[in-house]
């Protein structure tokens, strides 16, 4: 990393209460490395997960980002100053055991290696080299800032699909109308899913779920498996995509046989499956799997669907804030009964 050039404006995390806006100096980039001028970045559900974040503050959080560059150090050829992308904090080794096995994303190096100089709730970061060469990608003519913020967050959605084994014609579930329920639910619409229904307890999220494709918004409360199998021909959901740890017996209850339940959000500190193991297996070949973040070619092709209408991600944004306003957007994301919140949006720029 090259020296400062002057200070810039950060949001700098304490807790979800205390986000404060400081200066700190702005990273000039060293050889491979690029400096972007952050024109968006959007709140994660991960960055208020104060359990998570509690051993490392403060910090500056910000992960979803796309801006312009600025400035790049010697040897970087793929970019140039004034060009717009989108990059990714997180990225692979692509030579390990996890790497060769398809599993970027348990990588150590994408797990405890990459990450940007500060974060994306600064009006510049440095994008180190390993990430400009493989977690940058040049934005589409016509593409807003703010839609190509939600390049990361959507690969995540994406590879949590693909790992699930979505397939053409399948019944799916989505458990939690938040911002990656809602992403999963117009993902789901555009790979072919049949019957997509929606399950939140918050009236708001339903609403949005049905204008973002969801063919049914339902309560989730203990008659969900009976109106699931009202509405699907006496049977449950062959996907069941998990939004809130809350939801994690309801979610066994719904799936059907043969069926795949996808664990997608972060839970609480010490949250637990608590569940008769016959309950969930006995009979019934029901597949219980996870994912974690996006890799490289999970994000191309995230960008190349938000490019093609088929996740409409801007109608998601429900809160533009400067870094100023930062604090007013982690209270709303951390408590986003309160505030009708589903994206937050942080625009460094003003």
């Amino acid at each position: 990393m090259g020296g400062g050039t002057g200070d810039m404006k950060v949001c700098m995390y304490y807790s979800n209460s205390d986000v404060r806006c400081q200066t700190m100096p702005r990273p000039a980039p060293g050889p491979g490395e690029m400096a972007l001028k952050v024109m968006a970045s959007g709140i994660c559900g991960s960055d208020v997960m104060e359990w998570y974040r509690r051993d490392k503050v403060p910090l500056v959080l910000g992960h979803e980002v796309a801006g312009v560059v600025s400035e790049t150090g010697p040897g970087v050829e793929r970019f140039k100053p004034g060009d717009r992308v989108a990059v990714t904090h997180h990225v692979p080794c692509n030579t390990c055991h996890y790497c060769l096995s398809g599993h970027h994303t348990m990588c150590e190096t994408l797990l405890k290696k990459t990450h940007f100089h500060p974060g994306g709730f600064a009006e510049y970061l440095l994008v180190p080299a390993i990430n400009v060469d493989r977690g940058s990608f040049a934005m589409p003519d016509g593409m807003s800032f703010e839609a190509a913020s939600f390049m990361e967050p959507l690969a995540c959605v994406l590879r949590g699909q693909k790992l699930a084994g979505i397939r053409p014609g399948q019944t799916v579930l989505m458990l939690g109308a938040g911002i990656s329920g809602l992403m999963h639910i117009a993902l789901a619409r555009s790979l072919g899913a049949g019957l997509v229904i929606a399950a939140d307890t918050i009236p708001f999220r339903l609403k949005k779920a049905r204008e973002l494709g969801a063919h049914l918004a339902l309560e989730a409360g203990p008659y969900l498996p009976e109106e699931l199998k009202a509405a699907n021909q006496g049977l449950k959901a062959d996907l069941v995509i998990i939004g809130f740890e809350g939801f994690i017996p309801l979610a066994l209850d719904c799936v059907e046989r043969g069926g795949t339940v996808l664990f997608f959000a972060g839970a609480a500190e010490g949250a637990q499956i608590a569940k008769p193991i016959n309950d969930i297996f006995w009979r019934s070949e029901v597949t219980l799997t996870s994912s974690y973040a996006g890799a490289p070619a999970d994000c191309a092709q995230a960008l190349r669907l938000i490019a093609g209408g088929a996740v409409p991600v801007e109608k998601m944004i429900t809160h533009r804030l400067s870094l100023e306003e930062a604090q007013a957007g982690f209270s709303a994301v951390a408590q986003p009964m309160e505030h009708d919140s589903l994206k937050v949006i942080i625009l460094p720029q003003g």
